[in-house]
């Protein structure tokens, strides 16, 4: 089992930042790719960002590329999500997940083996 614990959200303003963090314990932490998910209000579960087990590599979704950026320090088993340029539309609970298949699996909500409970992020205009 991986425990996972988001923190760090909060109100900000339009073109503001923020930072989240996920906190992970239990198994090693770096046997897993990391994901960032989002869920708006009555909208469905999406993918934002990934970063393989090393850090190496990272991707993202087109809606945040340039604006977001995912990190990782093994060493503390936490992962980051530094959002910059922040708009009324990235207003969600951002969840991070952890995954130990493939990158095939790294963007799909249904590939991650666990999940934290989210943390409330909302943009105002």
């Amino acid at each position: 089992q991986v425990q996972l614990a988001e923190s760090g959200g909060g109100l900000v303003q339009d073109g503001g930042s923020l930072r989240l963090s996920c906190a992970a314990s239990g198994r090693t932490f770096s046997n897993y790719a990391m994901g960032w998910f989002r869920q708006a209000p009555g909208k469905e579960r999406e993918y934002v960002a990934a970063i393989n087990r090393s850090g190496g590599s990272t991707y993202y979704a087109d809606s945040v590329k340039g604006r977001f950026t995912i990190s990782r320090d093994n060493a503390k088993n936490t992962v980051y999500l530094q959002m910059n340029s922040l708009k009324p539309e990235d207003t969600a609970v951002y969840y991070c997940a952890a995954t130990s298949r493939g990158l095939y699996y790294y963007t799909k909500a249904d590939g991650m083996d666990y999940w934290g409970k989210g943390a409330l992020v909302t943009v105002s205009s």
